[in-house]
């Protein structure tokens, strides 16, 4: 064991009555603070952002195919023929390599990858605005139409009363599933009718339907704005045939992946006449807002560092200068400089990892209780989630251990340099 290490053990786990005692739990405490802080607001914004992106991907899918020149509206698209060639050269992508362009100081490189997977899911949808009558109220609606190979697996979680849509062989069904927004609003029950009128091509249409289930996605604006039904109603409604969609939506098996195949399919998969674009990029304002997460998390972590940081410098400064005559009798029998200032760093290693191990303790358990009891709630209206969304990422917590230790240990070389000014006559003299 080394000289440096031995004498740290000696004045760490010593003088248990001592002054510097105190002042090693006070740091250990700010580190453990520090440390909670910044586990908790890391998995608290990982959760808030992969809970969010989730339900928009679940509600859109990952890609979106429509016509070329079609832009971001949802509304009245050109239709595109959805033929079963078209589905299976995209339900059979599997992982590509790709070329992706690294934004630099001297501008763009290319750097190569491979994809985490391929294509998950492809179904259809054809949009259709309408005003929904049910006895005295109306209000504006978006009808989506979904068809037999719609994918329940997100909104089923949703579904707050009533079942699924049921898709007869022969004649388009007449169920509709509506938010629990608007079913409030309109007072809609399960089971109940309501009518929808339309506009198309100047004449007014209207289509009768039974509420089949409520949903709650937490959504607010999709929630208030769209109802989903029977793809063959909208069809009809536009005039389309059986093969003529609005677009395709696509699930892929990793969400990372979907820029990547979204440009794959585009390049090699799609006539001229088509269009794939990532869903982040066609609905770019709530995932510019998620992306301002990543300032909030960085802004966190970096304060709480300094805390961090500060309170142990103040910490070893004060240590040292306890530790005066100790440092002179050191210095008298021949220690180097950088051989005392190693013993001080060893034992304000120990404090800083004893904070990390208490400071791990109360940010994951706190983390923990939260995912398993949810005794923290949020405005679903402003925060699209009911209750604050827990993601342990344990690799970033890691990296937090591990980026705490040695940045604090890097600015403690700084109050160490102390050691320095200390003469071993004056020292040894010192009470």
């Amino acid at each position: 064991m080394k000289f440096e290490f031995f004498l740290a053990r000696r004045i760490a786990f010593g003088g248990h009555h001592s002054f510097s005692r105190i002042i090693i739990r006070i740091a250990a405490v700010a580190v453990a603070m520090s440390v909670a802080v910044m586990i908790i607001s890391t998995s608290l914004i990982t959760g808030f952002k992969k809970e969010i992106s989730s339900k928009i991907f679940g509600f859109w899918g990952h890609i979106h195919i429509s016509q070329t020149g079609f832009g971001n509206s949802l509304l009245d698209t050109p239709p595109l023929v959805a033929s079963p060639a078209l589905f299976n050269s995209i339900d059979t992508i599997g992982r590509i390599e790709y070329i992706e362009e690294i934004p630099t100081s001297n501008g763009y490189i290319d750097r190569e990858g491979i994809t985490r997977g391929g294509v998950d899911h492809v179904q259809v949808y054809a949009l259709k605005a309408g005003i929904i009558q049910a006895k005295e109220d109306i209000e504006g609606i978006i009808l989506k139409g979904i068809g037999k190979e719609f994918d329940w697996k997100f909104l089923s979680s949703y579904l707050r009363d009533g079942d699924i849509i049921e898709f007869p062989d022969t004649l388009a069904s007449e169920d509709i599933l509506i938010s629990q927004q608007t079913a409030d609003r309109l007072k809609l029950e399960l089971g109940q009718s309501l009518i929808v009128h339309f506009i198309q091509q100047g004449e007014q249409l209207r289509r009768q339907f039974k509420v089949k289930g409520i949903y709650k996605t937490g959504l607010e604006e999709y929630d208030r704005q769209f109802a989903l039904v029977d793809i063959r109603q909208i069809q009809q409604l536009l005039g389309w045939n059986d093969s003529q969609v609005s677009g395709l939506e696509i699930f892929v098996d990793d969400y990372k992946d979907a820029s990547a195949l979204a440009n794959y399919i585009y390049f090699n998969v799609l006539p001229s006449d088509l269009y794939a674009e990532a869903t982040r990029f066609k609905l770019p304002e709530i995932f510019e807002w998620l992306d301002l997460q990543d300032i909030n998390e960085v802004v966190i972590l970096v304060l709480m560092v300094i805390v961090a940081i500060i309170n142990m410098i103040t910490a070893l400064m004060i240590l040292i200068l306890e530790r005066t005559n100790m440092i002179g009798t050191l210095k008298a029998l021949g220690s180097a400089n950088w051989s005392v200032q190693k013993m001080f760093l060893f034992h304000a290693g120990y404090i800083i990892v004893l904070g990390l191990f208490w400071g791990n303790l109360m940010g994951l358990g706190i983390c923990w209780l939260q995912d398993t009891f949810e005794f923290i709630s949020l405005s679903e209206e402003n925060y699209y989630l009911a209750t604050a969304p827990i993601a342990f990422n344990f690799w970033g917590i890691f990296l937090i251990n591990l980026g705490t230790l040695i940045v604090t240990l890097i600015f403690l070389l700084i109050p160490t340099f102390l050691v320095l000014s200390i003469s071993p006559v004056k020292a040894i003299r010192f009470k």
